[in-house]
């Protein structure tokens, strides 16, 4: 065999395991996560203010809880699904904030699903974050995303930064970020 078509062969392998084995799962999310970029900050004169904190949701336990309970403070919310990879390759630098930041912003990882595959998948790659189950069609303070999507609100209401787009999530910048916005 001619070394270029071994080459060839080599690459169509290479390939064909992102679509048919669970190699092509990861390599997948490492690719997503190695060409993420920084959310764009919003700038202070432009930013939204939420126009209320009521809004119905259920936590880990499936127990109702409100989201009034994070008024005054700075939060972290992501809406995710197991299934959409763009929002799962993000999953492990919100991992990350949520260890450094946990005391100090509420953090809502959010999603639409039951409770079974969700559960599955986060001691499948052991995620310690809280999860939130979102009611659907309870009215929310603030657009709901398609997954993935994500925002940060400050202590006053407004939206600091919305995110429609996977993104690197664990980097100096949002770092910075939060650190100013748990001092205000």
């Amino acid at each position: 065999m001619k070394r270029k078509t071994a080459y060839t062969l080599v690459l169509i392998v290479f390939i064909l395991s992102f679509f048919i084995t669970p190699l092509g799962y990861w390599s997948k999310v490492w690719l997503t996560q190695l060409f993420a970029t920084s959310p764009e900050i919003v700038d202070a004169g432009k930013r939204e203010k939420l126009p209320h904190y009521d809004w119905r949701l259920k936590d880990a336990n499936w127990d109702y809880f409100n989201f009034e309970e994070s008024k005054d403070k700075v939060v972290f919310i992501h809406f995710w699904a197991s299934w959409h990879l763009p929002s799962s390759s993000e999953l492990s630098d919100i991992q990350e904030l949520y260890t450094a930041y946990n005391n100090q912003v509420n953090f809502y990882v959010v999603t639409n699903e039951e409770r079974s595959p969700v559960e599955e998948f986060m001691e499948e790659n052991k995620f310690t974050f809280p999860i939130t189950y979102r009611i659907v069609g309870e009215p929310s303070p603030f657009e709901i995303p398609d997954p993935s999507g994500t925002y940060i609100i400050d202590k006053s209401g407004e939206i600091v930064v919305k995110s429609l787009k996977a993104k690197d999530w664990n980097n100096d910048k949002i770092i910075e970020l939060l650190d100013e916005l748990v001092t205000q």
